[in-house]
C-alpha cells in the first residue's frame, strides 16, 4: 500500500485526499492518501521521508520550499522555481508543477486572453506568469510589496507594487494570494479591487470550495468568474498521472475525480 500526502498550512481544507483516494479505491490502485499539517517549510523533505511516502502534493505556502526540498526537478518547475507535485524515486524526491497546465485547463471556455492581471506574487503567480509568457499573453503583477517582485520584471511582467499601481483593461484578472482562504479580506485594497473589476472581462481565484470576497465583489458586477475547483481538478489528474506512474488511465482518472467533488 502506497501512501501518498498534501502538505500545506492550512491544510485541513483540502480536497486532494478525496480527489485521490477516489481515483485509488475506483480504480482497485493500492494507495492512500492524507492530510499533513506543515508549519516550516524547511522540515518538508525530513517529514516526506519520516512519513514513508510515496509522493506528495504542495500547496501554500510552500511550493517554492518544496522546489528546494527536491533532489531533482523536472520539466515546467525547473524553469519557474516552483513545485507542487513530488514523487518518490528509489529514495530521491523528483519535483514537478502541475498547477499551470491546471490552471489552462480551468479557463478553456473562456474566450480568447490577451492579457492578464495576477494579484500575489507567491510559488503559483510565478508558475502562472511564466506559463501564460509561453501563449503570448501579456502579463501584470500586482503585489502588496515591490520586495518580491524582481522575479516578474525579469521575466517581462509589467508589475507594480499598492503604491505604484495604475489599472489598465484585463482580460482577466487572478487572485492567487490566500487573502479570502480562511479570512473574508480583499487581495488588495477595496477600492483598488474596485477599480481592478470595473476593467476586467473575466475573474479567477486559485482558492476553491468557496465565494471568496474578490469573487463576490465579481459576482456582484456580473462579471463571469470561476473559483479554483478546475484548476484543482486540472492539476489533480497530472499529479495523479505522475503518483501512479502513468499505470491508469488519465480519463478515468478525471472521471473519478469530478465525480469526488459531489462528495
Amino acid at each position: 500500500m502506497q501512501l501518498f500526502s498534501i502538505f500545506g498550512d492550512p491544510v485541513s481544507h483540502s480536497r486532494s485526499p478525496l480527489m485521490h483516494n477516489a481515483v485509488f479505491k475506483n480504480l482497485n490502485y493500492k494507495a492512500c492518501y492524507v492530510r499533513t499539517h506543515l508549519q516550516d517549510g524547511s522540515k518538508l523533505k525530513e517529514t516526506f521521508l519520516s512519513l514513508g511516502l510515496s509522493g506528495a502534493n504542495v500547496t501554500v505556502p510552500h511550493k517554492e520550499a518544496a522546489f528546494n526540498a527536491c533532489d531533482e526537478v523536472r520539466g515546467f518547475a525547473k524553469k519557474v522555481g516552483v513545485v507542487n507535485t513530488i514523487v518518490n524515486e528509489n529514495g530521491k524526491l523528483i519535483g514537478y508543477n502541475t498547477d499551470a497546465d491546471g490552471f489552462m485547463y480551468a479557463i478553456e471556455e473562456f474566450q480568447t486572453i490577451k492579457n492578464i492581471l495576477i494579484i500575489g506574487a507567491g510559488g503559483t503567480a510565478k508558475a502562472l506568469a511564466s506559463r501564460f509568457l509561453e501563449e503570448r499573453v501579456e502579463v501584470a503583477i500586482l503585489n502588496r510589496s515591490e520586495s518580491r517582485l524582481h522575479y516578474f520584471k525579469e521575466l517581462g511582467c509589467r508589475s507594480s507594487s499598492w503604491s505604484d499601481f495604475k489599472v489598465k483593461k484585463y482580460d482577466l484578472v487572478i487572485n492567487t494570494t490566500s487573502a479570502g482562504l480562511k479570512d473574508e479580506n480583499l487581495p488588495a485594497p477595496q477600492e483598488m479591487i474596485d477599480s481592478i473589476l470595473d476593467n476586467a472581462h473575466y475573474a479567477a481565484d486559485a482558492i476553491y470550495g468557496k465565494l471568496t470576497p474578490f469573487l463576490q465583489m465579481a459576482k456582484d458586477k456580473n462579471i463571469i468568474y470561476k473559483d479554483g475547483s478546475d484548476m484543482l481538478l486540472g492539476q489533480g489528474v497530472l499529479a495523479n498521472e505522475l503518483f501512479v506512474k502513468f499505470q491508469l488511465n488519465k480519463n478515468d482518472i478525471k472521471r473519478e475525480m469530478q465525480k469526488s467533488f459531489k462528495l
